[in-house]
């Protein structure tokens, strides 16, 4: 028999810190100053910022609020909190105040800890909070502002001693809160479990390495799933950290992944096509250091997986997971028999969701339940399960996404007889037409495919005989041209002849959730009072 010791992040930490202590974290901080430090002198200051949150009367089990960039304090307390058994509570900057403070009463956050550039928005809200009793000043010093019992950060950790050895947790016990916001009702909690994040660590770090001698730059922010777990499998490899603060511009990233040779980052699609416009505008920008981006959050246009693997030699890889999946549950990888294949029969791989992580089930079923066959054809509602899927929601009775022991994704898919998942939509995105489906994403995929198109949102809107017909909703690239027509002539050779769009609509811009996803209910209310007779 094996030692029933528990799973702890605490383990990887130690690990990663007695390994690499002389390895680099570069953070970018709310002023745009840079900090360079390593993961030995950040050690000294996880253990005070441990014994700190003491002070503050956050003991085992309760939440940390956090409203931050991706920077070397936020790192800091992802490690304090979860090697001491607190919760770490993610806000996310880009959402409402009365969502914010929700959350945040939800969670019963006893405090929260503020980037100085974010504190104006968190006056908006902080009249609201019913459990916060300190906010804390992620710099020097607190600037003017209305927060009660404000402290600056390095105020809190300066005279705390380092915590010693980190406590022996139930693996079961929660380590951070993310939330998730659905089209109805309030926003969703997932609570991450030591266990569940370990494991997620591990089997990611399996199907998509990362390695000490890689330079890693998580785009998608901290404050959403997690950076996608970045923050912690980079660390446990002992890998240089590159945090880019507030900054997410394509020039700002660009410059960053120059001066760090940045060999690996994990973003959204809205971000690697601003990076591809930029690139396509600056040829001279140097990426040859990247070897990968991880490229998640929605469906990534086929033409641009292609780009960047001719005109740069980076390989842009896409994976799918939900906060609820902690989050990544799928990858994008091509297997050893594929290397022989035309570049465009690997693209029909590598424009999918991937093979489900190892360790993690899937199935499709149709909406009597009935399991579809894994035949490339059939498709249906996307059920997944494994040991670090949510089961429930936080202090939430809404179950109807959890049935007999699976997790309802709410993705329409197909899955190939190799195993490859190919999402054809969202389930509220389908569109109805005449009684046939039509791919929301599939048409989205294809119009991005085309020169021109930056963006490209679809969506159903209503129509007299046939129920639902498509609307595009079309950005072009920055001094190009197409027409409507252009556009339809484009799609003839891709699509049949009854899923063409009915209207193409161009626009300055896609509107964008928080997380930088299209965000079609926003585009579905605009039209909702549109009615085609055609």
């Amino acid at each position: 028999m094996m030692d029933d010791f528990p799973l702890l992040l605490s383990t990887l930490y130690d690990h990663a810190v007695r390994l690499h202590p002389g390895r680099e974290i570069v953070s970018v901080e709310h002023d745009l100053s840079v900090t360079r430090t390593t993961y030995g002198a950040t050690d000294d200051r996880v253990r005070r910022l441990a014994t700190a949150l003491d002070r503050l009367g956050g003991s085992e089990g309760e939440a940390v609020g956090t409203f931050a960039w991706n920077n070397i304090r936020h790192h800091e307390l992802y490690w304090a909190t979860a090697n001491t058994g607190r919760v770490c509570h993610t806000l996310n900057i880009r959402l409402f105040p009365d969502q914010l403070s929700y959350i945040a009463n939800h969670a019963g956050d006893q405090v929260i800890f503020v980037d100085p550039g974010l504190v104006p928005l968190v006056e908006r809200f902080a009249g609201d909070l019913t459990t916060v009793e300190h906010f804390v000043v992620m710099g020097d010093t607190v600037p003017p502002c209305s927060l009660p019992n404000a402290i600056a950060y390095e105020d809190l950790i300066a005279d705390a001693p380092a915590w010693g050895e980190w406590p022996r947790l139930d693996e079961r016990s929660p380590m951070m809160l993310c939330y998730t916001s659905g089209t109805t009702g309030h926003p969703k909690g997932v609570a991450y479990t030591q266990r569940s994040t370990y494991l997620h660590t591990l089997s990611a770090l399996a199907v998509f390495p990362i390695a000490a001698s890689d330079v890693v730059l998580p785009v998608v922010p901290m404050f959403h799933a997690a950076a996608w777990g970045y923050p912690f499998a980079a660390t446990t490899v002992g890998a240089t950290i590159v945090y880019p603060g507030p900054d997410l511009s394509a020039p700002a990233l660009i410059g960053l992944f120059e001066r760090e040779q940045v060999t690996f980052s994990a973003g959204v699609p809205t971000v690697w096509g601003g990076i591809q416009q930029y690139l396509m505008e600056h040829p001279e920008a140097d990426t040859s250091s990247i070897r990968a981006f991880l490229c998640g959050g929605s469906a990534v246009p086929r033409a641009m997986i292609e780009w960047f693997h001719r005109e740069r030699g980076i390989l842009l890889q896409q994976g799918w997971g939900m906060t609820e999946t902690n989050p990544i549950a799928s990858i994008a990888a091509l297997l050893p028999e594929h290397a022989a294949l035309p570049f465009d029969e690997q693209l029909d791989r590598l424009q999918s969701a991937g093979f489900p992580v190892a360790g993690l089930q899937v199935k499709i079923v149709d909406e009597a339940g009935v399991e579809l066959p894994h035949d490339g054809v059939a498709f249906g509602d996307l059920l997944i399960r494994g040991p670090w899927i949510a089961a429930e929601y936080y202090r939430d009775d809404r179950r109807e996404t959890f049935v007999d022991g699976w997790m309802r994704t709410g993705d329409v898919c197909k899955i190939t007889p190799e195993g490859y998942i190919v999402i054809t939509d969202r389930a509220k995105d389908v569109i109805k037409s005449g009684g046939e489906w039509i791919s929301s994403l599939d048409l989205e995929r294809e119009l991005m495919a085309h020169p021109a198109v930056l963006e490209a949102a679809v969506i159903g809107v209503k129509h007299v005989r046939w129920q639902e017909r498509p609307l595009a909703l079309v950005v072009k690239r920055p001094g190009m041209e197409v027409t409507a027509e252009e556009l339809m002539a484009h799609l003839s050779s891709r699509v049949v002849k009854w899923w063409l769009p009915d209207v193409i609509e161009f626009t300055d811009s896609v509107p964008k959730t928080g997380v930088g996803k299209f965000d079609k209910k926003v585009v579905r209310d605009r039209f909702s009072d549109l009615l085609l007779d055609g």
